[in-house]
């Protein structure tokens, strides 16, 4: 009876941390599919590495990285939830497979810069900043690959048109992410 007692707080918690993420999912996947082709490159512009930062502060590192996971999942699937509204795994396999895999990296490096030096008010830029680096890098030598080029040709079509955007992203989610997080908490118990 004692044990059945102790275990209603843990289930309710439990089912808390699946419905948030299962949210954070959906969020994910409503945003990531509208995107803006670039003549230039095959990598779209997209907001979804804005939501997976925007994840990290509401849910922290694991069930962030949970949710990448289960977008990528669902995506490979076929569901039209990558960019422009595509899916399947020839999208990941495709030129921006190594992005969207790089995802996963957004979430776990500003994850754990959150998770161990959250005593710093803006802690988790640099690990934001090392997140999209390392993405960056996973996704420039893997649309390198795809389109038999160096990878100073993908980093100059992959990467430098994107880097004044994501900059204002990183420095958006470090000031908008803590407030949606505690706004989250106060809300629903969280």
């Amino acid at each position: 009876m004692k044990n059945d007692i102790k275990s209603i707080p843990d289930k309710r918690s439990r089912l808390r941390q699946i419905t948030a993420i299962g949210l954070m999912t959906a969020v994910i996947c409503i945003i990531a599919p509208f995107s803006i082709p670039l003549p230039m490159s095959p990598v779209p512009l997209s907001m979804t590495n804005f939501v997976i930062f925007i994840a990290v502060y509401i849910l922290g590192m694991k069930q962030a990285v949970s949710c990448v996971l289960l977008y990528l999942l669902l995506g490979a699937a076929g569901i039209p939830f990558f960019s422009s509204f595509s899916g399947g795994l020839g999208k990941l396999a495709g030129p921006t497979g190594g992005y969207l895999i790089g995802f996963i990296f957004l979430a776990l490096i500003p994850g754990f810069f959150l998770e161990h030096f959250s005593t710093k008010k803006y802690t988790a830029i640099p690990g934001m900043i090392l997140g999209m680096a390392v993405c960056y890098i996973f996704g420039t030598v893997w649309l390198a690959l795809q389109i038999n080029q160096s990878f100073i040709a993908s980093l100059t079509i992959g990467v430098l048109p994107y880097l004044p955007g994501d900059s204002v992203k990183i420095i958006v989610a470090a000031v908008a992410g803590p407030k949606l997080s505690a706004a989250v908490r106060r809300s629903s118990g969280y």
